[in-house]
């Protein structure tokens, strides 16, 4: 076992070189975002979707934008609007008069990394338009049925502050995003050292420093990576503690309406293990999914309006079980 995971970790090592590159690539832009920048590197190696919540001007679309250029992909940016139709996504037939037929028009989700901005502005029609593209990475339009080509990364925005004029996302819809992320402001350094690059207004070139291939290659290596018996047993326990505090010695009963669904556990499990590739190692431990924990479960706790009442946030109660679930 241990001659595996060494030969796991060698590989690791090796598949992983150019992400230190990718993220200097992207540091060259966006100023500060460690956090952003991580995970979604992590959700693109992870084969997942992520949805990001943070007040305008944080540098949202430009570090998913430039990540695409860094990784040689192709990026579509798709505003969302509450006039916009499913047909403004995925695409639609056009009849032509000259021949009879009818020819495919596709939409903008046929890209490797699509930016849902302010995904709750549009109508539920439009945002379940979405889903087959996220869970099935294929498109139906009409009678033809188009696979998407991979890598595949959806990156949806929504406003916390400004509520009017939008539409809450289905339930169904936000548990196929791998991490929901919360963006903050930067750093008064950070904001000195943007201030100063616009002020200079230098364009700074991105250079491909991966392809889609390589970031192909390195999935199959994160799936390797070796998470022991007992961590498995870790996620497991933390994901029905969501549903089942009271199990476990934590008193969240009234707290919790509904838990985690099991997507929790498939998604925790794979987003350790990318963190744990950009860490450099072939193997998962505690600290890798309690790192990651908090994006994968956050928009999966439902919380009762007794929780609601005390002013509890979904974070405050997974970190509760967090500090009370026992550690392998």
């Amino acid at each position: 076992m241990q001659q595996d995971i060494q030969e796991i970790t060698r590989k690791v090592e090796e598949k992983s070189r150019y992400t230190k590159k990718l993220k200097d690539e992207i540091g060259k832009i966006v100023v500060g975002q460690n956090y952003l920048i991580e995970r979604l590197l992590i959700g693109i190696l992870a084969n997942g979707h992520i949805l990001v919540e943070g007040v305008p001007g944080l540098a949202k679309t430009t570090a998913v934008k430039t990540l695409a250029h860094a990784i040689d992909t192709i990026f579509k940016r798709i505003q969302f609007t509450p006039d916009l139709l499913p047909a403004d996504l995925i695409g639609t037939q056009i009849y032509l008069p000259s021949t009879g037929d009818f020819t495919v028009k596709k939409g903008p989700l046929f890209g490797n990394i699509i930016l849902a901005d302010e995904i709750n502005r549009a109508p539920a029609k439009v945002q379940s338009a979405l889903l087959e593209a996220m869970q099935e990475r294929q498109v139906t339009i009409g009678e033809h049925t188009f696979k998407l080509e991979e890598p595949f990364l959806v990156m949806a925005t929504q406003n916390p502050i400004e509520q009017e004029g939008t539409y809450p996302l289905p339930e169904a819809q936000v548990d196929r995003f791998m991490l929901k992320l919360r963006v903050t402001y930067p750093n008064k350094q950070e904001e000195k050292e943007i201030m100063q690059r616009i002020a200079n207004r230098t364009t700074i070139p991105i250079n491909p420093v991966t392809t889609p291939a390589e970031i192909i290659e390195s999935r199959e290596v994160v799936d390797q990576i070796y998470i022991d018996d007992k961590l498995k047993d870790y996620i497991v326990d933390l994901v029905f503690a969501t549903r089942e505090p009271k199990a476990y010695g934590i008193d969240l009963e009234d707290m919790i309406a509904y838990g985690a669904s099991p997507r929790a556990s498939i998604y925790l499990n794979q987003a350790a293990k990318a963190y744990a590739f950009l860490q450099g190692r072939g193997y998962v431990t505690p600290q890798d999914i309690k790192s990651i924990g908090l994006d994968v479960l956050r928009h999966r706790v439902l919380l009762t309006y007794e929780a609601e009442a005390e002013e509890l946030t979904s974070d405050d109660i997974v970190i509760k079980i967090f500090d009370n679930v026992e550690v392998p």
